[in-house]
Formats: C-alpha cells, structure tokens, sequence
C-alpha cells in the first residue's frame, strides 16, 4: 500500500496533529499516530482544550484533588492543561530527538484574553514554559500588534515560540522580524540557538471562509468563479516571503551560531466548504521545510487519498499574486478580510478560553461536593498510577 503520509513527509512537510486530550493521551492513541501515521508535534489551543475537558471523566481524579486544596478556576486550568501538554511532550520525545529538536514539538497558548498586552504575554509564556518544563514545547502567541514585542522577548530568554493566528503578509513580515530580532537577542544573552524553536502558523480555510462569503453576497459570475482560491494564493505568497528572509545575509548570521529557520505552520487546514476537496489545504501547499496542522480526520484522508505532487508551491507566485489581482478587481479588500480574520481569531479564543473556565469551575464545584465518597482514595491512587507517564 501507498504511505502517503510518508510520501508528504519526504517533499518537506512535517505532519502535526491539531488536537490534543487525555483519552487520545492514555489510550496511546498519541503515540500510535506518531509510529504510524509520521505525525510529528502537536498543537493545541483554548478551543481544543475546551472540548477536551468538557468530554471526558479522566480529569475526575485531578479535578478532585484541585477542589480539596481549593484551587482557583484559572489556577486548575493551567494545571490541567500542563498535565497534558507536558505528557504529551514526553509521547513526542522520540520525534523531538530524532529530527535534532526540530520536530516533536508540542504547543500550548497563552491566555488568548492577553492578546493586547505585552508584559503580561511575556511573563505567562514564561511561566507556562517553567511549569511544564519539556525542551520540546512551543508557546503560543498571537502575532497581533501586542503579540509581535512580546515574541521578540520570549524568544530573547531561549523560550521556544509557536507564533499564531496570522493571516496576512505584511504581518507575516512583522513576525519574522520579529523572529529574527528575538534570536539575535537571544544570542546576546548567551542562549544556545540551536535549542530554540520557532513556528509561524499562517492560517489559511479561514480566508477562505471569509473571502468566498463576501463573494457569495457580490454575486456576479466573475465573483463567484474565484471562491476557494484566496487561501492557498495567501499562503503561497506567505512561502515567497519565507524564501526571501531565510535567504538572507541576516539569517545566515544566526543560522552560522545554530539556528533553525522558524517554518511556515499551515494552520486551520481542514476544509470549511464541503464543496472542496477535503485535502485540499494539504495538496496545494506542499513545499519543504514547511509544517501542515490537521485534525485528525484529515490526516486520515489524506494518508487514504492524499496526492504527493512535489512541491506545489515554489513557482506558482505569479499566479497567486493574479488570485489577488482579480479579487481586488471584483471589489474585495483583503486588507479589510485580514484585520477582520484577525480580530474575530482572537475573539473566538476568548470565548472558548471562558467556556473552559466555566466548565472547570463547574466541574470544580461538583468535585468538591462528591470528595470523600467511599472508595474515591483507592480509585483515584489507580488512577494516578495509570496516568504517571504524564509526570514523567
């Protein structure tokens, strides 16, 4: 049989699975994804954790133990989440050191209601990066206006950054200057740069969403003949950027002292519009050096029906750039799409930052009223030794 995963692996793309939760942790589901499907880091964000929390009785034992000691809301939820990301870290440890610290690496956000300060963004990354306390974390921070002096800064303390919620091309720019200006600091400061890591995550079905709504409501055939081409003529123009800054007498400088180039991170590629095919935010943006985030029903799809056509990027700019040409023609202003992409990203992990407080708080409460129920120390000892690896 075609290992068309391994096939997508080989062109330069390295597979990463966007979800994470402690069923897919303690069934090896993980691990088993990593043996065979060459899944290779993973990511997580306030929307997945949400779910996570809200689906499954795993948690009970440690939502218990939170409640006896009386824990805030805000306090149980880093402890939950850091549980899990940090057993996750060590599921990928073989990853992490197989590609020499370049893969293997698994995310976790900072509090996305931080979007809009700085100082603040900087103190919780590193304070999430002492908690969970893996080499192979990423930090995730949004690349808003706020977000861009706190990556500069994270990165200067030898913190690894997962750089998120991008979806325009001069903010792209911003956050590889960012990178760049964050290693060279990082470097003064005396950090080796070879152990620091950096991912651009560049969204892409969500421009899509966008764009083809506001064609929809133009209407004309004209209009409607360009919907599903905005994202993947964003991203490729994105890769151009890539190629541009890591080609760079700058970028040699750092890459002399060890550093790895921060990849583009294609995020949010599972596919909106049914009408689509539904890998086709993998197949159109294939290109090396470069990472592909999937739910894992489309690394399912894509390892049954993938198509691995070499890279299908590089050399296809000029053609992106007339994408953009024709929907400026027909009226639509990507600058307005990306400034609203952006504000409602971070919106929307408010949200779900909020729903998991409150369903922690909830679950919290409920906790406290069932402690001490007979046989609760017994069930909940085995329960803890079933789940060590996630404290190893």
């Amino acid at each position: 049989m075609t290992d068309r995963l391994s096939e997508l692996t080989a062109a330069g793309v390295a597979v990463w699975l966007d979800d994470l939760s402690r069923v897919r942790l303690s069934s090896g589901g993980l691990d088993q994804l990593r043996r065979e499907k060459h899944v290779a880091g993973v990511t997580t964000n306030p929307t997945i954790f949400a779910k996570a929390l809200s689906d499954a009785d795993e948690y009970d034992w440690q939502l218990r133990d939170l409640a006896a000691r009386g824990v805030e809301v805000e306090e149980a939820v880093r402890m939950l989440t850091t549980y899990d990301v940090r057993w996750a870290c060590d599921v990928m440890r073989p990853s992490y050191e197989g590609s020499a610290g370049v893969d293997g690496r698994v995310s976790i956000e900072v509090d996305p209601r931080l979007a809009h300060e700085t100082d603040k963004t900087v103190a919780e990354a590193k304070a999430l990066w002492w908690l969970v306390d893996r080499p192979n974390l990423f930090i995730k921070i949004p690349a808003t206006e706020a977000g861009l002096p706190a990556i500069t800064a994270t990165l200067a303390e030898g913190i690894s950054v997962n750089v998120t919620l991008i979806f325009g091309l001069d903010r792209y720019s911003q956050v590889m200057e960012a990178f760049l200006a964050g290693l060279e600091q990082a470097k003064a400061n005396g950090h080796d740069l070879s152990k620091i890591g950096s991912v651009a995550s560049f969204f892409v079905s969500r421009v899509d969403s966008e764009v083809d709504k506001r064609l929809e409501k133009l209407g004309s055939d004209e209009a409607k003949a360009l919907r599903g081409k905005a994202a993947v003529a964003n991203a490729k123009l994105a890769y151009e950027r890539y190629g541009e800054v890591f080609s760079s007498d700058r970028w040699q400088a750092l890459a002399d002292a060890g550093a790895h180039p921060q990849r583009p991170l294609w995020a949010s590629t599972s596919t909106k519009n049914p009408d689509y095919r539904d890998v086709i935010y993998v197949e159109e943006l294939i290109a090396p050096g470069t990472v592909n985030t999937m739910p894992e029903p489309v690394v399912h799809a894509y390892a049954d029906h993938g198509e691995t056509r070499g890279d299908t990027i590089t050399g296809s700019y000029d053609e992106a750039r007339k994408v953009f040409a024709d929907l400026e023609s027909v009226g639509i202003d990507m600058a307005d799409v990306i400034e609203t992409l952006e504000r409602e990203g971070v919106e929307k992990f408010e949200t779900s930052w909020q729903e998991l407080l409150d369903g922690v708080r909830k679950s919290l409460s409920a906790a406290g009223r069932g402690a001490g129920r007979p046989g609760d120390a017994a069930k909940d000892n085995a329960q803890a030794a079933q789940q060590a690896g996630g404290n190893a």
